[in-house]
């Protein structure tokens, strides 16, 4: 459709341009006098001249995108193509008798790291789910084959390694936490596939830590996600692609956009970036061990928000100003089990880190490592108590 856009507005310049050449030309014909009689007239209206731009020296984002854009690449998921209507006459695809496998999908990717002969680079978790195959396409138009180090499907992270030898930039990250809202933010990638590969939106960070609800592929739940918010156009093709600053430090990684709310209503300006602090320690995992391990304490809960007033007075007990989550069920020779937490304990510290919500006692959690020890402050019956509890891995 753009093409056919593209195709229809040239012809009516075209057009236009035609009937203005007859249009002139029959002027001309019948003014040869005219023309002749203020010729020096006619000189002196048809010398305009360009003259040099007067911004001089680059731009602060054109710095920004030259000093990172070599690193980012085009991540090509390549999968077996399905039965055909060919497949049901026994005519194959190809010459070889076999059927071809096919670009299912395009995403955008940033390489961070070289060590020794290999390269390795993050990219979104879903833009290289079902993968059969992974090429790269560098920036400079090599395409290169990658293998898949590992994914996490609950950040929407996944690391590919390639040959070093065609790498010749590399990204660095800068401390996400350290964002403030109105900061320009610059999102780079391929919008709708590598033919738009190195394509570059400039933006503002609309809110440095946004809680939103994620979900997988599938539409299940994956609890909250804390995201980095910007206007910064990102469009499908650019998600693994980086969302960087003004000094061309990669501040998130480009993971979704919001394009429309629940009543209908259409949403402009609304992307979602993975913080680059989050990045660099599901990354650094990943290269290890291929996966995530998460530390977990074994209960459900409820944020204690959702629970009435007179609940909380009644039930819990609890003073006025209190916040925290509610147990609602403590698993079996779980670590909460073992540290002696019960239903309807209300958990409002994780060390030192206050608990307000489900969310924010998440954050807190995986700041630690199974086998770590952490104190929970929490009420019971009305009391403030405390427990040391022995972090043992996610089941």
């Amino acid at each position: 459709m753009v093409e056919n856009r593209h195709t229809s507005g040239s012809k009516k310049v075209l057009i236009t341009a035609l009937i203005a050449g007859l249009v002139g030309g029959g002027i001309s014909a019948g003014t040869v006098a005219f023309f002749a009689n203020n010729n020096q007239q006619v000189q002196q209206t048809s010398n305009v001249k360009v003259e040099d731009s007067k911004v001089k020296g680059e731009a602060s984002a054109t710095k920004a995108f030259n000093k990172v854009s070599g690193a980012v690449v085009s991540v090509l998921n390549i999968q077996s193509q399905g039965r055909s209507v060919s497949d049901l006459f026994g005519v194959a695809d190809d010459d070889s008798g076999k059927s071809s496998d096919k670009t299912a999908s395009e995403g955008s990717g940033v390489i961070y790291k070289k060590s020794g002969n290999e390269a390795y680079i993050v990219t979104n978790n879903h833009v290289v789910s079902g993968a059969k195959k992974l090429q790269i396409l560098m920036s400079d138009g090599t395409k290169v084959s990658a293998k898949l180090v590992g994914t996490d499907e609950m950040t929407d992270l996944a690391v590919l390694k390639i040959d070093a030898s065609d790498v010749k930039e590399v990204a660095s990250f800068a401390d996400s936490s350290q964002l403030e809202p109105g900061q320009t933010a610059l999102a780079i990638g391929s919008p709708l596939g590598s033919e738009y590969a190195t394509s570059v939106t400039e933006g503002i960070i609309s809110a440095p830590k946004r809680e939103i609800s994620a979900e997988n592929e599938d539409g299940k739940s994956l609890g909250k996600a804390t995201v980095i918010q910007t206007d910064a156009a990102i469009n499908p093709g650019n998600s693994g692609g980086p969302l960087i600053n003004l000094a061309g430090q990669v501040v998130g990684i480009n993971s979704m956009k919001l394009s429309g709310s629940g009543d209908g209503t259409s949403v402009e300006g609304m992307g979602f970036a993975i913080p680059a602090n989050t990045v660099t320690k599901v990354i650094s995992e990943l290269e290890q061990n291929g996966k995530v391990t998460r530390p977990s304490l074994g209960i459900s809960l409820v944020d204690l928000d959702n629970v009435s007033a007179q609940d909380q007075k009644d039930t819990l007990k609890l003073p006025a100003d209190a916040s925290g989550v509610v147990v609602m069920k403590v698993s079996n020779g779980s670590a909460a089990a073992a540290a002696g937490l019960k239903q309807y304990d209300v958990i409002t510290k994780l060390d030192k880190t206050n608990v307000t919500d489900a969310s924010s006692l998440r954050d807190a959690l995986y700041q630690h490592k199974v086998g770590d020890k952490v104190q929970v402050s929490y009420y019971r019956d009305g009391k403030m108590q405390t427990t040391t509890v022995h972090l043992t891995k996610t089941q």
